[in-house]
């Protein structure tokens, strides 16, 4: 006998199928197997109540589960990421690309300054200059060319250049002691360079450097390229001074705003404070200097013993000058030195200026105390 409802197999004499629990029809209440006692009246015509068995789970069957709630995407660290990201690009333009005239100018000339008018303002520009593509490298399987100038790159004017390593070593390209119209520039230029493999990059010359020593026209690029084994850094070449002309103006001369306070000078060097700032200074306050090298070697001028008044401090300066070239830098004294002597107004500077040469390292020059007074 099988069951109605779920079809089980059930004893031929079960009122209920015990899978389900749903009735049968089968009569279980036979007289002749009931209990005397129990035996119903046979005017009886209320049948006795029926009990339903209650149906029985099925464990193994696959029961219903709720949806896992979906994961919300962790948008709060990119959202603060790009807040940060923003707000540094934003203090690097302004650090880079803002006028003194956006800001209030705090500059302060020293006393005794030669405040003639500068010929840096006869400086007008010859509008946009172009460069011939050059080879400017050729050895050791390795060749680097330049290809244009964009005076509008975002960091400053670029040189663009393809450097083609066919050596087995993997190498890196730098530009070192960069002049621009005879005066230094920094470059911003790391090319990294698989072996037997190409790469396009520009060498960016900084526009901070370019605009402190009011440079409109680029007539004439030196540098000297650095060429390293990426690996090991072991040096695989230093070229010869590269030399690129544009195509400005050949009678173009470049002048210099070489007034201010003359600090030192001699047959080898000419040293300049122009002016005490602190509004355009990211760390804390600077001195402008003008730098002349008039020797036939390459220098570095540093500052020692410094004393504001009358406070001993340690500011940030390393100048190079190559044979021959101009140099307009700042001397930076950082806000915690100052802060912690309590100094809110800088009246008097007190250094010595150590001179060496760049290549050899030998002592050129110490000079006596300084002193400067704004």
């Amino acid at each position: 006998m099988y069951c109605k409802k779920c079809g089980s197999q059930i004893p031929e004499a079960s009122a209920f199928c015990p899978n389900c629990g749903s009735q049968t029809g089968a009569n279980v209440q036979n007289s002749a197997s009931a209990p005397a006692g129990n035996t119903p009246s046979a005017t009886s015509t209320t049948p006795p109540p029926a009990y339903t068995v209650p149906p029985v789970p099925n464990m193994y069957a696959q029961q219903p589960t709720a949806p896992e709630p979906k994961k919300k995407k962790k948008k709060g660290c990119l959202v603060v990421f790009l807040i940060v990201l923003a707000l540094f690009v934003l203090l690097f333009i302004g650090i880079m690309f803002l006028s003194p005239s956006d800001t209030p100018d705090d500059s302060k000339l020293p006393a005794g300054a030669d405040t003639a008018t500068s010929q840096a303002t006869q400086n007008p520009s010859t509008g946009s200059v172009t460069i011939e593509p050059q080879v400017l490298f050729d050895s050791n399987s390795i060749k680097v060319t330049a290809t244009s100038l964009d005076e509008d790159g975002f960091f400053g004017a670029d040189i663009n250049v393809t450097v083609e390593n066919n050596s087995a070593k993997n190498i890196t390209v730098q530009a070192n002691s960069c002049s621009v119209n005879g005066v230094m520039v920094e470059t911003i230029f790391s090319s990294d360079v698989a072996a037997g493999k190409k790469a396009n990059d520009s060498i960016t010359l900084s526009s901070v450097d370019l605009k402190a020593a009011n440079i409109t026209t680029i007539k004439d690029i030196e540098f000297v390229l650095h060429i390293f084994d990426s690996d090991s850094y072991d040096a695989i070449a230093d070229s010869d001074t590269i030399k690129i002309t544009t195509s400005a103006d050949s009678n173009y001369v470049q002048t210099y705003d070489d007034s201010g306070f003359l600090a030192y000078e001699d047959s080898t060097v000419k040293i300049v404070v122009k002016k005490l700032n602190s509004s355009d200074s990211f760390w804390g306050s600077d001195v402008y200097l003008y730098i002349e090298n008039k020797s036939d070697k390459n220098i570095t001028v540093q500052a020692s013993d410094v004393s504001i008044n009358g406070f001993m401090v340690d500011p940030a300066f390393s100048c190079e000058v190559n044979t021959g070239k101009r140099a307009f830098d700042t001397i930076t004294f950082f806000e915690s030195d100052l802060e912690k002597n309590g100094i809110t107004d800088i009246t008097e500077i007190e250094l010595k200026f150590h001179i060496f040469d760049t290549n050899s390292w030998n002592d050129i020059k110490d000079t006596e105390i300084i002193a400067i007074k704004f």
